[in-house]
């Protein structure tokens, strides 16, 4: 997949002429089965019309820039990982819009100017509430209007799942909670967190228990505290594993907060120091809690061994 940056007013060269494209438009936080939907009609279209697929997406958040919440935005798919996704997808192109003031700036004619005449678009689809322009005042109806034949316009209708619309702001609550049953079913995958394998205090090891200590990639969200079953991703081989996701409050005193995520592979007894790891969460398994001692710590996690091996060998997965 190609991915080419843009920014206005520069950097708008940086294209092919002689490439024409069928692109799918909008921020895609999560790329999830409401945004896949988005993605392969524009797909479809690109082979219907014998152009390139594209995905127009947008970075930092708009509401980073505009300075429109006061909640803390976090990424379901920071960028790096949803360029990975998009091409997973088989995406042809990936146009990575840098979203500036300037660029906020824009009249919805001037957007589809630069941003879809100027890129030989023949064909764009969006989700039926994708907005555009200075202070979002473009809409589908007006894209349709404004392309005056040049280009083609599809409107994806709202994706539903049990009787909700699926969105980004439905999957971030429900990371919030934990819910990764759910967050699995709205993205159509596990949810998945990168990070390296760096250097802890080695307790597990010394209780029989081995832990990988993840530092996650800047712009991951980390899920509610707890245990979790989860797959992890090492050395291109993937395992299962149990997660604690906290403070350890059986070893730590409570004021010193320093949020860990340690995962016990199962079956594993490699020293994967450095490595670059992917986790992909399943199902969170009850909250962290403090034991009054080691043994207790111990039975409570092979507990969650057999539950975290039960659950993966009664579960089939795509």
């Amino acid at each position: 997949m190609k991915v080419i940056h843009l920014k206005y007013p520069y950097q708008l060269d940086k294209v092919d002429p002689s490439t024409s494209y069928s692109l799918a438009v909008g921020f895609f936080d999560g790329v999830h089965r409401g945004h896949q939907a988005v993605i392969r009609a524009a797909m479809e279209k690109a082979r219907e019309i014998n152009v390139k697929s594209a995905v127009m997406t947008f970075d930092p958040h708009p509401s980073i820039v505009l300075g429109k919440s006061n909640e803390k935005i976090f990424y379901i798919t920071p960028l790096h990982q949803k360029l990975e996704i998009l091409e997973e997808l088989g995406v042809d192109t990936t146009f990575v819009v840098q979203f500036t003031s300037d660029f906020a700036k824009l009249s919805p004619e001037e957007f589809i100017q630069h941003f879809i005449r100027d890129l030989n678009v023949k064909h764009v689809t969006a989700g039926f509430d994708f907005s555009f322009g200075a202070f979002g005042k473009g809409n589908m109806e007006l894209m349709k209007e404004l392309s005056r034949g040049d280009f083609g316009v599809t409107v994806v209708e709202k994706q539903v799942e049990g009787g909700e619309k699926i969105s980004s702001t439905r999957i971030r609550e429900s990371l919030r909670e934990g819910d990764m049953e759910t967050v699995h079913h709205l993205l159509g995958r596990p949810y998945q967190l990168q990070g390296i394998v760096v250097q802890g205090d080695k307790r597990g090891r010394t209780i029989g228990f081995p832990t990988a200590n993840i530092q996650p990639k800047e712009g991951g969200f980390i899920p509610k505290n707890g245990v979790y079953a989860v797959k992890i991703l090492v050395q291109n081989q993937l395992f299962d594993g149990v997660c604690n996701v906290g403070y350890k409050p059986t070893f730590k005193n409570p004021d010193e907060k320093q949020l860990t995520i340690e995962v016990h592979i199962l079956d594993f007894h490699k020293n994967i120091y450095g490595e670059e790891v992917k986790v992909y969460w399943y199902k969170r398994l009850r909250d962290e809690q403090k034991f009054d001692g080691i043994e207790s710590l111990k039975a409570q996690i092979n507990r969650d061994k057999e539950q975290a091996i039960e659950y993966f060998s009664n579960k089939s997965f795509a």
